[in-house]
């Protein structure tokens, strides 16, 4: 990751400037893996994130808030009994490493002045914040680990010990070392530099080989590394560099603190959308894997069912037929002229432990068995059929989904319509979203999302983002005389071209337009010669009980459009 010791030395130079003297006034820790510090400071009150996971390890103000859980955790309550008071005399690291150390002054129960260390390690998954008093002991840390887990115990009442660095420190090393170094490693440059020097990521180097050192020159390299270092509180800002961003040369509107909590929260913000709509559609698809079983059951069922006719001329030929057949007839098969097709000899299977009459008697139950199974089963089919049809506008919704609330707003459709298994930890996948907006608009049975909008011809063509709002757009929102859009035979949004009453001023091109915004928001968005349906939304009825999304319409016309 980028946050390397470049970075984390800016952070600090730029905090060494906010916090020092500032005094810590509250503590939380909104989940595993970050600290939050509100510091008083120069008047005002700042807060410093502190954030270990493995991913997204960094430290620098915010103005986020995250939700508390209801029982903090152990080593909040212990923060909050060591440091609230406590004033921040200092905060620094050594050369380029990762470990940052915050010196903590204040008063103990006595009332005596004790001094306490902050100690932040950020290390990829060993990350890590400990607690330590004045003679270096561990009061605890966020993270314990033992000897058999890494080089070093990290438990309570155990001496502190350092993290051991292997790696060089670029600070310490003339121009003529790092270019030999360099030159051994037989390694692309930036990842030879990285793994050599600590607190140098290849994003660095690559981005100043690529923008800044036009030669592939060594001696350069290592000038512009030490000039960055040297000048990093005044004349450098972070930058975005591919998937990631690095420290360069130039002024910035906006603070440090301010790129790392925008970039982070954005970063943040993707994973959550990609475990979200992961976890949706693994539940949806494990519910549609259940349904397609089910319609295959239905299927081997219908298989049986066609012959339910077969059974019915065995019972009616054998009743026929009982006059001339002894009662005391034990054969496995018995043949007798089929009068359904001119009397055409058919073989009958029977069995021998019941008499000619219960074999008929047994063939006419089959019979009816079979036909009430079929009438059922027809239901079924019917009922499953619509259900898989519903799962996979979910699915195409979700693959489309392109913000949070665009995915919480599906949850909500298929909890309400229950028609998942969701599970004992279902309320897991849910995020914080405003409760009582949702609740008002559950009372509406609207979206809490706008649709989207497109101006076509000077008309507002209106797109559904999911099924409730294509509901809503295609009963509610339109009007007799608007125009509503479907792709046919392919999911996808309903699209509503609001006429407002000048129909005829709506062109053929109009339509099209409108066309190929449908089929853009469809299944169908990467074909080519796609069908649309289109009729006045006068023409379009939901049906009772039906799910989400579906509807039935008339008098309509069809394009054919390439989006």
């Amino acid at each position: 990751m980028p946050f390397d010791g470049i970075t984390t030395k800016k952070i600090i130079t730029e905090l060494q400037n906010i916090i020092i003297g500032g005094k810590i006034n509250k503590v939380f820790i909104p989940n595993r893996n970050e600290i939050l510090l509100s510091i008083y400071t120069k008047g005002k009150n700042e807060t410093l994130l502190i954030n270990v996971s493995s991913s997204y390890y960094r430290m620098h103000l915010t103005h986020n808030t995250k939700p508390n859980p209801i029982t903090p955790f152990h080593f909040c309550m212990v923060l909050r009994k060591h440091l609230i008071g406590y004033v921040i005399k200092n905060i620094s690291s050594e050369g380029l490493d990762r470990v940052v150390t915050i010196d903590l002054q204040g008063y103990n129960e006595l009332n005596d002045v004790t001094n306490k260390k902050l100690i932040i390690e950020l290390m990829g998954k060993y990350s890590n914040v400990v607690l330590t008093n004045e003679k270096g002991i561990i009061i605890d840390s966020l993270k314990h680990f033992a000897s058999s887990e890494t080089s070093r115990e990290i438990l309570p009442a155990h001496p502190y010990l350092p993290v051991e660095n292997t790696k060089k420190d670029i600070l310490h090393v003339s121009q003529s070392e790092f270019i030999e170094d360099i030159l051994q490693q037989k390694l692309p440059i930036a990842k030879a530099v990285s793994s050599l020097y600590t607190g140098i990521s290849t994003t660095f180097i690559q981005y100043q080989l690529e923008n800044f050192i036009k030669e592939d020159s060594l001696s350069s390299l290592y000038t512009a590394i030490l000039q960055i270092y040297h000048h990093l509180a005044d004349y450098t800002r972070l930058a975005v560099y591919e998937k990631d961003y690095t420290v360069e040369y130039g002024q910035s509107a906006e603070t440090t603190s301010e790129f790392l909590e925008r970039f982070y929260a954005k970063k943040e913000e993707i994973a959550l959308l990609s475990s979200y709509r992961n976890n949706l559609l693994k539940l949806v698809l494990a519910n549609l894997n259940r349904i397609t079983k089910k319609l295959q059951v239905i299927q081997e069922k219908q298989k049986e069912c066609d012959e339910m006719d077969t059974f019915r001329i065995y019972g009616e030929l054998l009743t026929a037929n009982l006059y001339q057949i002894s009662s005391d007839y034990r054969k496995s098969t018995i043949t007798l002229n089929n009068f359904y097709e001119e009397n055409t000899p058919i073989i009958i299977p029977l069995n021998t432990t019941m008499c000619p009459a219960d074999n008929a008697k047994n063939y006419f139950k089959k019979y009816h068995k079979l036909k009430n199974t079929r009438e059922i089963i027809a239901k079924q089919k019917q009922e499953f059929s619509l259900l898989l049809d519903y799962l996979q506008s979910i699915i195409f919704e979700l693959e489309n989904a392109q913000t949070l609330e665009d995915i919480d707003e599906i949850y909500e459709e298929i909890t309400e319509n229950h028609v998942l298994k969701l599970g004992e930890n279902s309320s897991e996948l849910k995020t914080d979203s405003s409760a009582k907006v949702k609740k008002v608009a559950q009372k509406k049975n609207v979206s809490t999302i706008e649709p989207l909008t497109y101006c076509v011809d000077g008309f507002t063509f209106l797109v559904g983002k999911n099924n409730k709002q294509n509901d809503y757009l295609s009963t509610k929102v339109a009007r007799n005389e608007d125009l509503w859009f479907h792709t046919k035979d392919f999911h996808g949004s309903h699209g509503i071209l609001k006429c407002n009453g000048s129909f005829d001023k709506v062109t053929q091109d109009t339509i099209i337009a409108c066309a190929k915004i449908v089929v853009s928001h469809s299944k169908a968005k990467n074909s080519s010669n796609v069908p649309v349906d289109y009729c006045f939304a006068k023409y379009v009825k939901k049906p009772s009980g039906s799910k989400p999304g579906m509807v039935i319409y008339t008098h309509n016309k069809t394009v054919y459009v390439t989006p």
